[in-house]
């Protein structure tokens, strides 16, 4: 398992521990978690079970149909 030394100034240090004990976790795993939150690759299963759950959700072509053309763009 990897060790990383991060260094923080005084209020995010505080943040970071409030943070921590309102989630009930030692800082070391509540740093570990939030990183695994932001890093994943792939949507949860539980998420991925909802696929298709929604029968009257329009498909991406029925939601597109009412696109307008793009603005015409600023030149830099």
């Amino acid at each position: 398992m990897g060790e990383v030394t991060i260094y923080l100034d005084d209020e995010h240090e505080r943040r970071l521990k409030r943070a921590a004990q309102s989630a009930g976790l030692p800082v070391s795993r509540w740093v570990a978690y939030v990183i695994e939150e932001h890093t994943c690759t792939q949507w949860p299963e539980s998420i991925q079970a909802m696929a298709g759950t929604w029968k009257d959700f329009p498909t991406a072509e029925e939601l597109r149909q009412g696109s307008a053309a793009d603005s015409a763009r600023e030149s830099l």
